[in-house]
């Protein structure tokens, strides 16, 4: 990639994210963005259709690197504990930019991104998971409960938190196991 596009792609992106902490998406302009990045709207638009267009394409950047700290995603049935850790720091590790990009109205979209683009990891891996309602409603549960047990109690900085969760998450494999 050109140095000129990338270092215009890091100006409006810092900007982006110093409004984004600032205010909520729906109030951030192309106008004040652009004065602030230090670049005309015109070259704004050449990179981007509007400020959520930016905001979905950080969005699915965030998550991406989530997931890459996930090193065992198929372990979500085998070894749930381990699955859970690695979810709990994937998503500590990328703490800061979840928080800017998904607050407010943009709350619940990490969680149903994450979960997307999981689920498709997943079926990559094990393709008889796309088959089993029962692992489906496991994988939705553990994903969903898991962020928000977390979100919930990120603040505890205890260890047990990400132990409690692993723990229930075991459990609900348990439980779905057992009714088959």
């Amino acid at each position: 990639m050109d140095l000129r596009v990338e270092k215009t792609r890091r100006s409006i992106i810092n900007a982006f994210l110093q409004l984004r902490a600032r205010k909520p998406l729906e109030k951030i302009t192309v106008k004040e963005l652009s004065e602030l990045a230090e670049i005309n709207k015109a070259t704004f638009y050449l990179h981007y259709h509007d400020i959520y267009h930016l905001s979905e394409k950080l969005e699915e950047e965030v998550v991406e690197s989530a997931l890459n700290n996930i090193e065992h995603p198929d372990c979500i049935f085998s070894d749930t504990q381990l699955f859970t850790e690695e979810l709990g720091k994937a998503i500590h590790s990328n703490e800061q930019m979840i928080k800017i990009i998904f607050e407010g109205s943009r709350s619940t979209r990490f969680v149903k991104i994450f979960e997307t683009k999981i689920r498709a990891m997943i079926t990559a891996l094990r393709p008889d998971f796309e088959h089993s309602p029962m692992s489906d409603m496991a994988l939705t549960f553990i994903l969903y409960g898991s962020y928000y047990l977390y979100d919930r109690f990120r603040d505890e900085k205890d260890e047990r938190v990400f132990d409690t969760i692993g723990r229930l998450s075991s459990a609900v494999i348990n439980v779905i196991s057992d009714s088959r």
